[in-house]
């Protein structure tokens, strides 16, 4: 897998702002709009559960894995900045991740933040 496959975030191009911070240098908070999350919930297929079992027995970095949860964060990105950009927002911040497992068929990953309007001082 190359590095494009291990990460995420935002593009340059897109209209909404996402922080891990409770404000943005050199831009003023004019309107909360409140709480914005995606979600997204995915089970991983019968060989990649088997590849990990194996793999975990002799230790290293489980590739499959690392990949799906990657999509999956992305993926619940992407449907946090939909719910902002509907509510009229153009940033998020102090955008969080949650992950947990939904009844032991997959896991879920939560994208959550405020949503905001925002503008340069």
């Amino acid at each position: 897998m190359g590095i494009e496959e291990y990460g995420g975030g935002q593009t340059a191009q897109s209209d909404v702002l996402i922080v891990t911070t409770n404000d943005v240098p050199g831009h003023q908070v004019t309107q909360v709009i409140g709480e914005v999350f995606g979600l997204t919930v995915r089970s991983r297929h019968l060989g990649s559960q088997i590849g990990a079992g194996l793999k975990s027995m002799i230790g290293g970095e489980l590739k499959g894995l690392t990949k799906t949860l990657v999509e999956t964060r992305n993926q619940a990105m992407e449907r946090l900045v939909e719910q902002a950009r509907a509510r009229g927002a153009n940033a998020v911040l102090m955008m969080r991740f949650d992950v947990s497992e939904a009844a032991d068929v997959g896991t879920e990953v939560c994208a959550y933040g405020t949503a905001a309007v925002i503008s340069r001082n």
